[in-house]
C-alpha cells in the first residue's frame, strides 16, 4: 500500500495526516501552537518559524511513527495552511519575519493608504477580491518603516503552507489560493499583480512563481529528511489555501456548489466564475478557488473554534473530568447536555464575531447578553448552546450576503471541520439556516484536500475534480426542521439589532472591540 501525506497548519494547531490512496485516514499527529504579541506592538501576532517548524518536523515524525509504515511508501505529501499568514525570507531563502493571519499591527499603514491613496483599495479590490484588513501590503509597509533593516533584506514572500513546503523541498513558490489572499494578485489571471506593490512604494521583485496545486515542487531534501524522518524519494506538491482545499476535500469543486468549513475561524463559500467581478459595495471577499476557472466567494466568522476552545477551557472542568472518565471529548460532554437546552437558549445572545463586513470590519466587545441568576436556566450547557447558535447565525447572515451578490440559492451545505463532529452543532446548522446539511466521513477535509494535491502530483489522480468525486463519501445527512428555522428567524433578528447597539458602545469608546482591522 502506499501513501500520500498532508500538512495542515491552522490558526490554532498544525497537523501532519497520512491517507492511504483510497482517501483513508491511517494516521494523525496533531500538536497546538500560538502566535504571540510582540512586545509594545498592539495587535501584533508573530509567526515563530523556528519554533513552528520544530513542531511541524515533530508532528511529521510522529504521523509515520504512528502509521506503522515505511516513509519510503508515502508517494507525495502537501501542505495547506490558514491563509494571509506571509513569510518573507532573504536572498538565501531564509526566513526574515513572518506574521499569522490575523495580524492587525498595520493599523497606521492602512489609514496612510486610505488617506493618500484615494480610490486605490476600492481599484485592488476589484481586482484581486481583497481589502486592505488581511492583506500583506500594509504588513509589509510595516515593516518598511518599522523595521527597515529587514525589509532592505527581503527577497521573496510566500505563505505559511508555502514556506512549509519550501523547507521540505528547498522551493519557494505560492498557488493562487493561497497567495490570492495578500491581495497582490488577480482573480481572473490567477497571478501576481506587482504593479500594486510599485504604486504604494514597496518592493516589487519579490514575488515567487505561481503554481496550480498538484504541482510537482521537487522532492524531500536530505536535511530535511533528517529532520521529518520523510524519504528522500517522497515527493513535494504545491497545496493551497485550507478553505480552498477544504472545499476539494469535501467535493465542492463546481461552479454553485458551497461549504462551510467550521474550525478555528468559520468559513461559508460559494464557487463562481473566476471571470466573476467582486460586489462594489466590497461587503464579501472573493478568492480564487483551488481549481482552475473558479473563485469563491467568501464569508468569515472569526474565532467561532477558538472561542468554544475558550469558554471549554475556562469554564468547563467539571466536564473535562467525565469526559476523561468516559473516555471521550469533553465537547461530547457538552453537546450531550446543550442538547437539552431549548432552541434560542433561554434568551442568551452571544456577542463576539460579527458577520462580514469587509469594507469597514470590527467587532464588539466579547460579552453574552440577557444571563440571568437563575442557574437553571443559565449554566454551562445552555451558554455552551448559544455559542453553537451564534455562530450558525453569523454563517446565514454570511450566506444572505454572498447570495444578494451571486444570485446562487443555497440548498445544500456541506459541512466539514472540527464542529461538523458535534451532531447538535450540525443539526443546529441545518435548523438555522433551512438547508440541508451534509457531513462528510473524513470531516477533515483540509487535510483531505492536501492529501488530493500530493496525489494529483503523484499521478494518483488525474485532478483535484476527479479525485473529490471519487474519495468524498457522506457520513450522515441533516434536514432542518421547519418550526426551528422560523424561531431562529427571530431570534438572528433580534441578535443583528443588538450586536449594532454594543458595536454603538465600541464606537463611544466605552468598551474594545474584539477585533479590528488596520486603519479603522
Amino acid at each position: 500500500m502506499k501513501y500520500l501525506m498532508a500538512i495542515d497548519a491552522g490558526t490554532g494547531s498544525v497537523r501532519a495526516v497520512i491517507f492511504d490512496t483510497n482517501g483513508d485516514q491511517i494516521a494523525l499527529s496533531q500538536e497546538e501552537w500560538v502566535h504571540l504579541e510582540e512586545e509594545g506592538i498592539p495587535h501584533s501576532m508573530t509567526f515563530d518559524t523556528t519554533k513552528n517548524w520544530e513542531i511541524t518536523a515533530r508532528c511529521i515524525k510522529n504521523s509515520i511513527k504512528k502509521a506503522g509504515i515505511e516513509a519510503e511508501d508515502i508517494l507525495a505529501l502537501s501542505a495547506t495552511s490558514m491563509r494571509e499568514g506571509i513569510v518573507l525570507y532573504d536572498s538565501d531563502g531564509k526566513e526574515l519575519w513572518a506574521v499569522a493571519n490575523v495580524d492587525a499591527r498595520a493599523f497606521d499603514e492602512v489609514k496612510y493608504l486610505k488617506e493618500n491613496f484615494e480610490g486605490v483599495e476600492e481599484k485592488f479590490y476589484a481586482l484581486s477580491g481583497q481589502t486592505f484588513a488581511l492583506g500583506a501590503l500594509p504588513r509589509i509597509l510595516w515593516l518598511k518603516n518599522n523595521r527597515p533593516e529587514i525589509y532592505e533584506k527581503v527577497a521573496s514572500i510566500s505563505m505559511i503552507g508555502d514556506w512549509i513546503l519550501a523547507k521540505l523541498s528547498g522551493v519557494i513558490a505560492t498557488d493562487p489560493s493561497n497567495g490570492g489572499t495578500t491581495g497582490i494578485f488577480s482573480l481572473e489571471k490567477r497571478s501576481w499583480v506587482a504593479d500594486m506593490a510599485t504604486q504604494v512604494g514597496i518592493k516589487d521583485d519579490i514575488f515567487p512563481k505561481v503554481l496550480e496545486v498538484g504541482t510537482v515542487m521537487g522532492i524531500v531534501t536530505n536535511n530535511a529528511s533528517t529532520e521529518t524522518g520523510l524519504s528522500t524519494q517522497t515527493k513535494v506538491v504545491m497545496g493551497g489555501g485550507d478553505v480552498q482545499l477544504g472545499s476539494a476535500g469535501l467535493g465542492v469543486t463546481k461552479e454553485g456548489q458551497m461549504a462551510i468549513l467550521g474550525g478555528s475561524f468559520w468559513q461559508q463559500v460559494v464557487n463562481i466564475d473566476s471571470n466573476v467581478t467582486p460586489p462594489k459595495d466590497m461587503g464579501i471577499r472573493v478568492n480564487p478557488h483551488v481549481v482552475n476557472g473558479l473563485s469563491q466567494a467568501e464569508g468569515i466568522t472569526f474565532f467561532s473554534g477558538l472561542v468554544m476552545r475558550w469558554f471549554r477551557d475556562a469554564f468547563c472542568d467539571m466536564e473535562k473530568i467525565e469526559a476523561k472518565k468516559r473516555g471521550i471529548d469533553t465537547y461530547a460532554v457538552l453537546e450531550e447536555k446543550a442538547s437539552k437546552i431549548p432552541v434560542g437558549s433561554y434568551g442568551i445572545l452571544p456577542i463576539f464575531s460579527d458577520s462580514m463586513k469587509y469594507g469597514k470590519w470590527y467587532h464588539a466587545s466579547p460579552s453574552f447578553i440577557n444571563l440571568s441568576i437563575d442557574a437553571n436556566i443559565c449554566n454551562r450547557a445552555s451558554m455552551f448552546r448559544s455559542l453553537q447558535e451564534n455562530a450558525c447565525i453569523v454563517s446565514a447572515i454570511n450566506l444572505n450576503k454572498i447570495e444578494e451578490f451571486t444570485g446562487i440559492k443555497v440548498k445544500e451545505i456541506v459541512f466539514a471541520g472540527g464542529a461538523s463532529k458535534g451532531a447538535l452543532w450540525s443539526q443546529i446548522l441545518a435548523d438555522v439556516t433551512g438547508c440541508r446539511v451534509k457531513v462528510p466521513k473524513v470531516t477533515e477535509a483540509t487535510a483531505l484536500g492536501s492529501a488530493m494535491s500530493a496525489g494529483v502530483g503523484a499521478g494518483v489522480y488525474g485532478s483535484l475534480v476527479e479525485a473529490s468525486e471519487e474519495l468524498v463519501r457522506w457520513e450522515k445527512v441533516y434536514e432542518p426542521n421547519k418550526l426551528n428555522f422560523d424561531k431562529y428567524n427571530t431570534i438572528q433578528q433580534k441578535w443583528c439589532e443588538v450586536y449594532e447597539a454594543q458595536l454603538d458602545l465600541v464606537d463611544r469608546g466605552l468598551t474594545q472591540s474584539m477585533w479590528k482591522a488596520p486603519g479603522l
